[in-house]
């Protein structure tokens, strides 16, 4: 074999073994980006249970705002979610 052939065919294992670097990367960025996400909605909700137990009557705008702030957390999980699956 020329040393052409043996290069045309390392170059496409190495692109092959650099897409999988990759995709394994994508899912190692995903998996942090989820952790931050639960951490956001832990705060969330426990800041909700806090400011209830210290002034109920304020507990039905405190629920709006966390629902609000809560569906914003887990957008952006969910666009990371689409981001992981195009890469």
């Amino acid at each position: 074999m020329s040393a052409l052939v043996l290069a045309q065919a390392l170059e496409g294992d190495v692109r092959v073994g650099l897409e999988a670097l990759a995709s394994g990367f994508a899912a190692i960025g995903y998996g942090l980006g989820v952790i931050g996400s639960a951490i956001g909605v832990a705060l969330i909700w426990s800041a909700v249970i806090n400011g209830t137990a210290r002034q109920p009557e304020a507990q039905s705008k405190l629920m709006s705002i966390a629902w609000t702030t809560f569906v914003l957390v887990e957008v952006l999980a969910l666009i990371g979610l689409v981001v992981f699956f195009l890469v």
